[in-house]
C-alpha cells in the first residue's frame, strides 16, 4: 500500500519508487543506489514518458525519478499527466543535465516536486529524495531563484501580486517569504519565534489558499506573481 503525500511529508517505513530515464546505464546507476540505501526501494522502471505514466499509475510509488527528455512524451508532459490523473500522486523529481534548462522550471511548473543533476553523487540523490519525501523544506533553493530569475518575471504584474496577498494573512505571506528564501518548517519556526506545529499548521494553510500540492509549486507560484523577487 502507497504511503499518503501530505505537506508534512510522506509517512512510509520504505519509500517506493520509480526510475524513468531512456538511457539504460544513468537508469541502471539510479536503481543501484537507491535499493541499496536502507528505507528505499526501486519498484518499477520505465524508458519513456508514455511507459512512466503507465508504471506509475499501476506501481503507485511514493517518488518517481523522472527524466525531464524522453521519447514519445517527456518529463515534463508525463509529470502533468501523473498529477492530474491519479488521486494521491507520488512526489516527482525530475532528473536533468542542466539546472538552468528550461525545460527544468517548465516540469516545476507542470508540478514536479524538485529537481536534480544526472551528475549528483550518490549521497546527494539519496538526501534529495528523502528530502522531497519528508517535504519540509526546498530542494536547491538557490537553483530554483535563479530558474525563476530567468523564466518567470517576465510574465509578473502587480495585479497578480496583490491578489496573491490578498488571499494569505499577514503570517501566511510571511511564511511563504521565508519558503521561498530555501527555509525549512524548523528554520521557518525559529526564525519567527514559533512552534513547530504552528507553522506546519501555517504551510498547510499557504497551500490550500494557493491551491497547490506542495511547497515547490506554491514558491513557484510566488515567483511567477512577483509575489516574492528573485535576488
Amino acid at each position: 500500500m502507497t504511503a499518503a503525500a501530505t505537506d508534512t511529508g510522506i509517512d512510509a517505513d520504505t519509500l517506493r519508487i520509480v526510475v524513468a530515464d531512456d538511457e539504460r546505464m544513468v537508469r541502471t546507476a539510479l536503481c543501484v543506489i537507491l535499493n541499496a540505501e536502507p528505507g528505499m526501494e526501486v519498484v518499477g522502471e520505465a524508458t519513456t514518458g508514455v511507459e512512466a505514466l503507465s508504471v506509475t499509475r499501476a506501481l503507485r510509488p511514493d517518488i518517481v525519478l523522472m527524466d525531464v527528455r524522453m521519447p514519445e512524451a517527456d518529463g515534463i508532459r508525463a509529470t502533468e499527466r501523473i498529477l492530474a490523473t491519479m488521486d494521491d500522486p507520488p512526489r516527482v523529481i525530475v532528473v536533468t543535465t542542466f539546472e538552468n534548462d528550461s525545460y527544468v522550471y517548465d516540469a516545476l511548473r507542470a508540478g514536479a516536486s524538485g529537481f536534480l543533476l544526472k551528475r549528483a553523487g550518490a549521497d546527494e540523490l539519496v538526501d534529495a529524495v528523502r528530502l522531497v519525501a519528508r517535504s519540509d523544506s526546498l530542494l536547491f533553493p538557490a537553483a530554483v531563484r535563479a530558474l525563476a530569475a530567468a523564466h518567470a518575471t517576465e510574465r509578473t504584474t502587480r495585479a497578480e501580486a496583490d491578489r496573491l496577498r490578498a488571499r494569505l494573512s499577514e503570517r501566511e505571506a510571511e511564511v511563504l517569504r521565508l519558503m521561498a528564501e530555501g527555509l525549512s518548517n524548523a528554520e521557518i519556526a525559529e526564525r519567527l519565534f514559533l512552534g513547530a506545529a504552528t507553522v506546519k499548521t501555517y504551510v498547510a494553510g499557504v497551500l490550500a489558499k494557493l491551491g497547490v500540492r506542495d511547497r515547490t509549486q506554491a514558491v513557484v507560484r510566488a515567483y511567477e506573481t512577483g509575489f516574492v523577487s528573485p535576488r
